[in-house]
């Protein structure tokens, strides 16, 4: 009977506290590295979204230059970011499409396709300008004022160019002082 009533015995308050002391730690621990996980693979995402508005509006170019219209979708004349949006919408893409593209988390695209509401910022681009300039950034840094960058989507964890060229990358906060070759003509037309 003794050896029973031992075999029942629980945990005593001590060694409760000491597990549940660790897995306080293990997960004070892991927790910002799930964090910065997260948010390079959404700002990753938005660099695929990015590529595929440049992709997008590229076509709708390329498609257009038959009917003598040599430049990018909205851009120059009324230098209107609805006005893009509404020409990619006009060659098919669905406004739902458009819309889930534009956004980013902390950003989401309204209907109505204003420039404030999308997580990117488009910038005026024409056909006989170089490969290098800039086409595209996300919303929280700005091409006219190089610098950390500040604001929605993703505040001052980082930023995503997409040149007129179609090539793209994710830039840090320290990059953003001073840019890299990449972004070569910054002299945009916004």
């Amino acid at each position: 009977m003794k050896s029973l009533r031992h075999s029942l015995r629980g945990f005593t308050l001590i060694e409760l506290l000491v597990v549940i002391s660790i897995i306080a730690i293990l997960a004070s621990l892991a927790i910002p590295a799930v964090t910065g996980a997260l948010t390079r693979g959404q700002i990753t995402s938005s660099l695929n979204n990015a590529r595929q508005l440049v992709l997008a509006s590229q076509t709708v170019a390329l498609d257009s230059f038959t009917t003598g219209d040599t430049n990018m979708p909205g851009w120059p004349g009324s230098n209107s970011f609805s006005k893009w949006a509404k020409d990619l919408t006009n060659a098919g893409m669905s406004t739902n499409d458009l819309r889930k593209l534009l956004s980013a988390p902390g950003k989401q695209c309204d209907d109505s396709f204003s420039a404030g509401s999308a997580a990117f910022k488009v910038y005026g681009v024409i056909d006989s300008d170089p490969g290098d300039m800039i086409f595209m950034t996300t919303a929280n840094w700005d091409a006219q004022k190089p610098g950390p960058p500040t604001g929605e989507p993703f505040q001052d964890k980082g930023f995503v160019v997409y040149r007129k060229g179609g090539d793209g990358s994710i830039y840090r906060p320290a990059q953003a002082t001073n840019p890299p070759v990449f972004f070569g003509n910054t002299n945009v037309k916004a």
